[in-house]
């Protein structure tokens, strides 16, 4: 048994304990009420089971008739979903794992594969994002609002916008499907353990959420409308190294530097969505879908970034050295840098949808559909700077240091760094000196605005004809045409102190309260409110105009055709009942980008594209072996697009003063480096097989294996020869006649060779009353995943994938009957590659640690009386304050991150009006 399931192990069982404490209370109160309740009713004509178990039967019916392999998330009623965010309750399903960014789990991998090969869809249409690229944020869509999910890790030729290895589609209510009117309401209560870190920040927050929808003139139009709103706060510890050189005694590593924090998080969100159902008569029915989401953020950060081993500090003799790493020692001369930062963002999200059907006598049926959506985002990430004076001048600070492998690394300062009195304004390290663009002493702060517009509109019309013969239950063909467009622009702007000035006092009308940097043993820092710092003019702003700022903004066009036919087939196949369906796509897209290349002084804004059609074949069929059990074969070639920033056409060029005479382009005067609009999609070919057993009262047991052969790989920087005549224009004329040659190395993302990616997947969901009738309402839903891969883009040369964790294990155990619930979950996944925001809110990728998270929660809802409808829940996530921590080349004692988040709790009522 690996380590990692040695890990899980012990953690279910402490999950196992917790459910026993949980379940304890439910089940002693059902003891006593279960015999008189018998007595007095009887036996009943109909047992109705709703909630969780209610939810799990109708995901476990969903997944046994669907032709596709499928994973299926069901609502427990009406604007509750089993988590309190889309991202947890996919989380939990076979073969898919979130990461957590700033305490959240946001970025979703679909069996090994992150999210810039999945594609999220909104009741069957494929969606805009408010990221930089084309993964879908999914604490962007409130649960509260959607009635369920779909996953599909196979997909049929009808599907549009599937993914590389998955497909999420999420879907809202339909209200011409409900029984009778539909009237709730939920609330909830929301706090962290850890608390207010930054004095300027909230600790609490609430969830509302109402739901109504009902059907009119002879149910014939149905109206639905959801509104959901939230203001949930998060709180974090963060340790964060610069990285570890060798710089230590003989060589052994020790830190470079750090840059940790509070962060404290306030994110509201409000959503609302409206559905319309209109179908007069059995030939024609037709609906409109619109659904809009606002999304405010606040982050505020403090801490202080300590330039160590990369800085004029100086390590002290005596350090201890244990396996050739530096885990303790003294810097001297270290130039602190008190940071007061604050990072907001604002996203807007709109999707429109309209549907039209119509069915004729002769079998033959006609779909319209059309989608618009839409997103904005605009950011700000504002960095102040305070220290004890400007390089060179002021205090240094002896600063003693403690090393723990996977946890960071402990100060003990001999400066105090909370004292108004010796911190200033200023470029403690000098950072970004340049006299001409008024910064003589260095930046006291960096402003970032990037901003992201995202469009999309589609059009799909298709025809089906049912019951055409020999097996064949319908053919149905069509075509989807679509158009996106997605731009980013960079705004970059230096602070500096007003006048020109080396330092400043900080404004008494901005100053807080002290923060508190104990857990690094730091002390406590000067704080203030860095937005309102700005307001009184003690600092000044000027644009950043260099050639990396002027390159990071970028306009994609996609235009995509897809032509499509699909064959249902229902029969038999060796004497068993089969069912199924096959086809094909065949895809056209139309790409371009426009971005600028070049260098300061020298800009050329080009627009560049290319086109390409694959042919994506699909296959899917089912096999009744016996009566619940099932065999499921599905092939298919799928492709996923590159992302965005990778498509384009910006580039930034480099030169090199010293190879100016060289005439050997790979190391010549010039190169330079940006995207590549020409890049084909990735390609995957994959065999999927599944065995599949449903049970009594909704349970079921699969085993699922799958193998995709990846046909193109997209490599992240790949050097080609490239004229760089257009940008001699830069040079002197006596530069220019001394130039060895025009062509140097452009370097940018590349379709090189794959390789593949293959695992399996064990799942259950099993009601104990199948073993014992006492045992009604407890039960277990579980699932394993191994998955590896091997990419070789160049021979000889691999690399890991982005999202895959080796061993992801879900186990939830619950308890639900006559109104009392009480569940717990384990959610573990195993080390991966994970993609986590870097310098100037781009994009790095980081080596994330393993981790294991426990939510609980209880609950009680009325089942008559003048309460009935009410539900009380009390919820607990990160019950073990699990850390998020990643690592420098996989070597756990090198931490770059160590984040801790503390345990969240929610309170709520929902009430359904019946």
């Amino acid at each position: 048994m690996g380590d990692h399931t040695k890990n899980s192990v012990r953690l279910l069982a402490t999950a196992v304990s917790s459910f026993a404490l949980l379940t304890g209370f439910a089940g002693a109160a059902y003891a006593q009420q279960a015999q008189p309740a018998a007595e007095e009713e009887g036996n009943l004509d109909e047992i109705v089971v709703t909630g969780f178990r209610g939810a799990l039967q109708t995901a476990a019916a969903v997944k046994e008739k669907s032709s596709s392999i499928v994973e299926v998330i069901s609502a427990e009623d009406i604007g509750k979903l089993p988590d309190v965010s889309i991202a947890e309750s996919l989380a939990r399903l076979p073969g898919l794992a979130i990461q957590r960014l700033d305490g959240r789990g946001q970025q979703l991998s679909v069996r090994g594969l992150g999210p810039d090969y999945t594609t999220a869809l909104l009741n069957g249409r494929e969606q805009v994002t408010v990221g930089d690229n084309r993964g879908v944020e999914f604490d962007q869509f409130p649960s509260e609002l959607l009635s369920g999910v779909v996953v599909y890790k196979t997909p049929d030729a009808a599907l549009i916008g599937q993914g590389l290895m998955g497909t999420v589609d999420l879907r809202t209510m339909r209200p011409l499907s409900i029984d009778e009117r539909v009237l709730a309401f939920g609330a909830r209560y929301e706090w962290n353990e850890v608390g207010a870190l930054n004095s300027d920040s909230d600790d609490t927050g609430y969830r509302l959420n109402f739901t109504y929808a009902d059907k009119f003139l002879n149910d014939t139009l149905g109206v639905a409308i959801g509104v959901s709103s939230i203001s949930t706060p998060t709180q974090s510890e963060r340790f964060n190294a610069w990285g570890y050189p060798d710089a230590g005694p003989g060589g052994a590593r020790l830190i470079g530097g750090s840059k940790s924090y509070v962060q404290s998080n306030d994110l509201d969100r409000d959503g609302v969505i409206g559905i319309l159902e209109y179908a007069p008569d059995a030939t024609f029915k037709t609906s409109v879908d619109i659904y809009f989401s606002k999304f405010e953020e606040k982050q505020i950060l403090r801490g202080i970034e300590l330039p160590l081993a990369w800085s004029s500090a100086t390590l002290q003799p005596g350090a201890t050295v244990a396996g050739g790493f530096v885990t303790q020692g003294q810097f001297n001369g270290v130039k602190g840098v008190i940071r007061n930062d604050v990072n907001l963002r604002q996203a807007d999200l709109f999707a429109f949808g309209w549907n039209a059907e119509w069915t004729f006598a002769n079998g033959w049926g006609l779909e319209l559909d059309a989608s618009h959506s839409t997103a904005e985002r605009d950011d700000r990430y504002l960095e102040t700077y305070s220290g004890t004076g400007p390089a060179g001048v002021g205090a240094t600070d002896n600063l003693r240091f403690r090393t723990r492998p996977g946890e960071g690394t402990f100060f003990t300062p001999s400066l105090n760094y909370g004292d108004f009195n010796s911190i200033v304004l200023t470029s403690p390290q000098g950072w970004g000196t340049d006299a001409g663009a008024g910064r003589p002493f260095g930046q006291a702060g960096f402003d970032n605005q990037p901003t992201i517009e995202d469009t999309l509109d589609s059009l799909r019309i298709s025809a089906r004809k049912e019951n055409i013969g020999a097996g064949l239950e319908a053919l149905e063909f069509g075509l989807n045409l679509s158009k996106r467009e997605k731009e980013k622009v960079a705004n970059e702007f230096f602070l500096a102190v007003a006048g020109g000035a080396p330092s400043a006092t900080i404004p008494t009308s901005v100053r807080l309260g002290a923060t508190d940097l104990g857990f690094l043993g730091l002390g406590r820092m000067v704080s203030y409110d860095p937005l309102r710092l700005l307001g009184t003019g003690a600092l000044v702003s000027s644009r950043n105009s260099n050639a990396d700022v002027v390159t990071k903004s970028w306009s994609v066009r996609e235009d995509v055709s897809t032509l499509y036919v699909k064959a249902d087939y229902e029969g038999q196949i060796a004497g068993l009942d089969a069912r199924g369906n096959f086809g094909l796509q065949i895809v056209n897209t139309d790409q371009e980008s426009t971005g600028s290349q070049g260098a300061a002084g020298l800009f050329r804004n080009v627009t560049i594209g290319d086109s390409y059609t694959e042919v994506l074949p699909s296959f899917n069929f089912t096999v009744n072996l016996q009566e619940d059990l099932l065999f499921r074969v599905a092939a298919a070639r799928t492709l996923a697009r590159a992302r965005m920033d990778q498509l384009r056409a910006s580039q930034e060029l480099g030169r090199n003063d010293s190879r100016l005479t060289n005439t050997n382009p790979v190391e010549s005067y010039f190169s330079s480096s940006g995207g590549n609009p020409k890049l084909r999609p990735y390609i995957a070919s994959g065999l999927d097989l599944s065995l599949e057993k449903y049970l009594d009262a909704g349970g079921y047991v699969s085993l699922a294996a799958y193998y995709k052969k990846l046909d193109n790989w997209i490599f992240g920087s790949f050097g080609e020869i490239t004229d760089f005549s257009a940008f001699t224009g830069l040079l002197t004329p006596t530069q220019r006649a001394q130039l060895g040659t025009t062509l140097g190395v452009y370097s940018s993302p590349r379709n090189l060779e794959g390789g593949y990616i293959r695992g399996f997947e064990f799942a259950a969901s099993v009601p104990f009353e199948l073993f014992a009738p006492p045992l009604e309402g407890f039960g277990v839903v579980f699932s394993y995943s191994s998955t590896d891969s091997e990419i070789e883009p160049i021979p000889g040369v691999t690399i890991s994938v982005p999202g895959l964790s080796e061993e992801v294990i879900n186990t939830t155990l619950y308890f639900e009957r006559d109104g009392f619930q009480a569940r717990v979950s384990n959610r573990f996944r195993s080390d991966f590659l994970g993609e986590v925001n870097g310098f100037g809110g781009g994009r790095d990728l980081r080596s994330i640690k393993e981790e294991s998270i426990v939510d609980a929660q209880i609950g009680y809802e009325f089942q008559d009386g003048p309460l009935e409808g009410l539900a009380i829940t009390l919820q607990g996530l990160n019950l073990t304050d699990e850390p998020f921590t990643s690592f420098e080349a996989l070597t756990e004692t090198r931490t770059i991150d160590y984040q801790q988040y503390g345990s969240t709790f929610l309170l709520g009522i929902n009430y359904k009006l019946n």
